[in-house]
C-alpha cells in the first residue's frame, strides 16, 4: 500500500463558519448519540444534557465537527417515526449551536428531519442512505448546506442479511460517484460534497478490510473521503475482542490512519482525544502540515 495524495475537488473549502484546508489538514469529528440502541458508542444517551455534555467534551478534546444521531442504522431496532428523530436531535443541535460555532452535522436520511435540524444550527446532512430519499437532495441544494453521502446497499433500518459483492471497491467507487453526480444534477454544489464508502453498512468484516486497504481508488473520485471506522465489527473482528474492550480504541486509531494514508480526510469517532493526536501526527508523518 502506498501513501495517496487525492487531487481534491474545492481543498479549502466553508463548512458551516468553519474553514478547512483539505489537502493539509485532517479534520477530526465527534460523535454525539442520542440513542438508545446504537451498540458502538459507550457514550449514548437519551438525556439532552448529557448529549451537548458528551459534546462539549469532544469539542475540548480537539473534535472540530459533532455529528448528532438520532436514528440507528440497524436493522434490529423498533420503528421510529420522523417526529421522534426530529424531537431526539434537534434540541442538541440548538444547544450545541449555543455554545459553539463548530461544525454541526445531522446523520439522518430523512428530508423532514434535516429540514428541522438545518433550522436548529446543523451546517451538513451526513446521509448513510446516499440521497435516495426523495427530496432531500433537492433540500440541500436549496439550504445550501454541506452533505456526505455514505454507501449501503439498503440504508438505514433496512435487513441486507447476506451482503454480497463481485467487487466491492469499484461498486461502492460507482455508487458513490453516482450519487454526487445525482446531487450536482440537483444543484449541489461540488465543493459542498464529503463521500464516505460506510464501513460494516451492509458490509462483511472482508469488505471493510479492503476497503481499508484500497481506500486510495475511492479516494480518487476528488471528493473529500469520510470514514467511520470506529468502535465497529470490522475492528472487533480483527482483533478478536468484545464491543465495550479498550482495545477498539487502538484498533480505530489504527484503521483511521491507514485510511488516511489512502486519502481520507475526515475521521468519524467516539475517542476524539486519542484520535485527534493521531491525526496530528499523521499530518506530519505524511509531510501535510
Amino acid at each position: 500500500m502506498q501513501v495517496y495524495y487525492p487531487k481534491l475537488i474545492a481543498p479549502t473549502r466553508r463548512v458551516g463558519t468553519r474553514e478547512f484546508d483539505l489537502a493539509r489538514h485532517i479534520v477530526v469529528m465527534g460523535i454525539v448519540n442520542r440513542t438508545p440502541n446504537s451498540g458502538l458508542d459507550p457514550n449514548r444517551s437519551m438525556d439532552v444534557g448529557e448529549a451537548i455534555a458528551t459534546a462539549e467534551r469532544a469539542l475540548r478534546d480537539g473534535a472540530e465537527w459533532l455529528d448528532v444521531g438520532g436514528r440507528a442504522f440497524r436493522s434490529d431496532q423498533p420503528p421510529l417515526s420522523v417526529a421522534e428523530e426530529i424531537d431526539r436531535v434537534v434540541p442538541v443541535i440548538k444547544g450545541i449551536r449555543e455554545k459553539s460555532d463548530a461544525v454541526i452535522s445531522v446523520d439522518t436520511h430523512l428530508p423532514e428531519v434535516a429540514e428541522a435540524a438545518y433550522k436548529a444550527g446543523a451546517d451538513v446532512i451526513n446521509d448513510t442512505n446516499g440521497l435516495r430519499a426523495p427530496g432531500m437532495a433537492s433540500l440541500i441544494a436549496e439550504t445550501g448546506m454541506s452533505v456526505v453521502i455514505t454507501h449501503s446497499i439498503g440504508g438505514p433500518g433496512e435487513v441486507v442479511a447476506t451482503p454480497h459483492y463481485d467487487d466491492v471497491i469499484s461498486e461502492v467507487t460507482e455508487f458513490l460517484r453516482q450519487r454526487a453526480d445525482a446531487a450536482v444534477g440537483h444543484g449541489i454544489k461540488p465543493e459542498k460534497i464529503f463521500i464516505d464508502p460506510g464501513h460494516d453498512l451492509n458490509k462483511t468484516t472482508e469488505h471493510s478490510n479492503t476497503i481499508t486497504r484500497r481506500l486510495g481508488e475511492i479516494a480518487a473520485i476528488g471528493y473529500p473521503v469520510l470514514v467511520a471506522c470506529s468502535n465497529k465489527h470490522f475492528i472487533r473482528e480483527s482483533l478478536g475482542v468484545e464491543r465495550d474492550s479498550e482495545a477498539l480504541k487502538v484498533g480505530t486509531i489504527a484503521a483511521n490512519t491507514m485510511c488516511v494514508y489512502g486519502g481520507a480526510r475526515v475521521v468519524r469517532v467516539h475517542d476524539v482525544a486519542g484520535n485527534v493526536a493521531a491525526m496530528r501526527a499523521a499530518e506530519s508523518l505524511l509531510g501535510l502540515a
